[in-house]
């Protein structure tokens, strides 16, 4: 066993701050000799990743744990204080379903407290879109949310959000991570009694209202309401939480807009730390949805719909001519934002100077149809923490600009101004609306989907995402992150690059004019290659987990839909197994 690991973990068996049950944990380990597990908890400390932490629960340096929960709500405080010295300090508090997820976020608040810093905490489990909320209701600097999303039930995580309600961006996150880093020793982390700090009237605890002013707010947001009552009873509903955060806020948005005929799947109601009836509560995958789409079968209903632990993200399935259907995150976002716009035209509501906002992952469809309808498109990096960033940017430098939607292909969706972060409670009601609005003009959502592929242009979008874990997953990531980035011009599969875009050097390289120019964006590990069909493959580590994504985008314009399709499937062939064997290879 490597002699520094070992030394790591006695030093945190022995170390009299961490409970003896914590310290016998990793005791035990040591005795049995379990050098795999060692090494996974203590090779490096728990990073950061796009927005806080995220990792299973256990003792060690490398995982989830009051200890590194408390260190890195020591970092935000101390990033609060010096960032708004003068002002009242505050932070926004909630937690979902997941396993110690009110226990850590009492511990956070017993650290923020112990620095002087009042705590609004959720008096019951909430998603992040009431989280981001909450944090500009109250006028908070910070805000915080204890959930590993949609991650397995082993895991636990830690996101922090900045005074604008939106996931911590630079230089604050960066500053942030230096503080976490330089509080190597746990003793010193101030911690406050939470009965201490309640009698202090520096705990608060958060109510209805809070949650009334959030629906209100999403409500106005609606697109067709007078629609929605006069027809949302004709629409029959399947919905899970998956035994997360959802139940609560999404069935009253339903209820707020006159969707009648909802039923909810009975086993998968009430939060429950161990998701018991999935083998990971995660929308993005089909399998997610069993139990929803099984009831919508039952029941003969329009649509069944899931969100995940954290209520930010939304799966949908239908059924058509008897087929299950099972939309992707850049189908939902296109339909989402096809309607809105189309809508909005129809009631003569398109607005001057509006925008949307999408990541650079995110099929380019989507850019045609807001560009038809006067909208300006921005593009960021991969997650709601740049698309939001780009919100808030925008809302200072260009008033005159006005939000209309934001959306990425990972099944997160955002249609109103009221908080920064993809909101799956607004979705759900956003998807049920647009449903009904197809329905009533005898449309199924394929039907609506094909008709913008026949205005704007087919797109078929593919993702591949590879798990590799530990130490040896990470190398073997940064391998083919290498490998890729070799690629100067030639082709990619049987196609010729015309340019690629490298994120971590901020450049772009047009190989048919022979130009180098610079990326307006922050640094990230991102490769993505152009190719001369009009196809784009991406490529990243995620920050969350321990995984490499691939992002297949196809434009295809010879033919039919059916041509098209057909033709599609087969360049997407091409270009997995030609990633496939330069992965293999690293």
């Amino acid at each position: 066993m490597d002699s520094t690991i070992l030394k790591k973990a006695q030093d945190w068996a022995q170390n009299p701050v961490f409970d003896p049950e914590f310290r016998k944990e990793i005791q035990d380990l040591i005795d049995q000799k379990n050098e795999k597990e060692l090494t996974e908890r203590f090779y490096k400390d728990l990073e950061f990743g796009t927005g806080g932490l995220r990792s299973i629960l256990g003792a060690g340096a490398n995982r989830m744990n009051t200890y590194t929960l408390r260190r890195a709500a020591h970092a935000v405080a101390l990033e609060v204080k010096n960032t708004f010295p003068t002002e009242e300090h505050k932070i926004a508090i909630s937690y979902d379903s997941r396993r110690k997820s009110f226990e850590l976020a009492k511990e956070a608040a017993r650290v923020f407290c112990a620095h002087g810093i009042q705590s609004f905490i959720y008096s019951r489990l909430n998603p992040v879109p009431l989280l981001s909320y909450s944090v500009r209701y109250h006028g908070a600097q910070a805000g915080v949310m204890v959930t590993a999303s949609h991650n397995p039930k082993e895991y636990n995580g830690f996101k922090v959000y900045w005074n604008d309600g939106a996931q911590v961006t630079p230089p604050n996150d960066k500053n942030i991570i230096d503080h976490y880093y330089k509080a190597e020793n746990f003793a010193e982390i101030p911690l406050m009694d939470f009965a201490e700090a309640e009698k202090q009237e520096l705990i608060h605890w958060v109510d209805e209202e809070v949650e009334n002013a959030y629906q209100k707010d999403i409500f106005s947001s609606s697109v067709n309401e007078k629609l929605c009552f006069e027809h949302g009873h004709e629409l029959k509903i399947v919905y899970s939480p998956i035994h997360g955060t959802g139940l609560v806020p999404c069935t009253r948005a339903l209820e707020n807009l006159g969707f009648t005929d909802v039923h909810i799947v009975a086993e998968q109601s009430q939060p429950n730390s161990e998701f018991p009836t999935v083998k990971s509560p995660n929308p993005e995958n089909p399998e997610a949805l069993t139990m929803a789409i099984d009831l919508m079968k039952k029941l003969k209903a329009d649509l069944a719909m899931a969100s995940d632990p954290d209520g930010d993200r939304l799966g949908v399935a239908f059924q058509d001519k008897g087929e299950t259907i099972f939309l992707n995150g850049n189908q939902i976002g296109t339909l989402m934002l096809y309607y809105i716009l189309e809508s909005k035209k129809r009631q003569n509501q398109l607005p001057k100077n509006g925008y949307f906002v999408k990541s650079i992952v995110t099929t380019p469809l989507q850019e045609k149809i807001a560009k038809s309808y006067g909208l300006k498109t921005y593009n960021t990096l991969t997650g709601f923490k740049w698309i939001c960033g780009k919100m808030n940017e925008l809302e200072r430098t260009s008033p005159n600009e006005h939000f209309v939607f934001a959306t990425e292909e990972s099944f997160g969706y955002l249609n109103h101004p009221y908080v920064r972060d993809k909101d799956g409670v607004s979705s759900v009601a956003l998807m049920a609306e647009m449903t009904l609005w197809f329905k009533t003009q005898g449309k199924t959502l394929i039907e609506g989907l094909d008709e913008i592929y026949a205005e704007f242009g087919f797109a078929h979008e593919t993702l591949l995402s590879l798990d590799y874990f530990g130490i040896e997953g990470a190398q073997k990531i940064s391998r083919i992150m290498d490998s890729f980035r070799k690629f100067k011009g030639g082709e990619f599969a049987s196609c010729k690059i015309t340019a690629t875009e490298d994120y971590q050097s901020l450049e772009k390289v047009d190989y048919l004019q022979n130009k180098t120019s610079p990326l307006a964006h922050a640094k990230s590990n991102v490769l993505g290659f152009y190719l001369e069909t009009g196809d784009i493959v991406f490529l990243r580590p995620s920050g969350t987990e321990p995984k490499i994504k691939f992002y297949i985008m196809i434009q295809e314009s010879h033919g039919g839909l059916t041509e098209k399709r057909t033709l599609a499937d087969k360049r997407t062939k091409e270009y997995l197994g030609f990633i496939q064997k330069i992965v293999d290879q690293a």
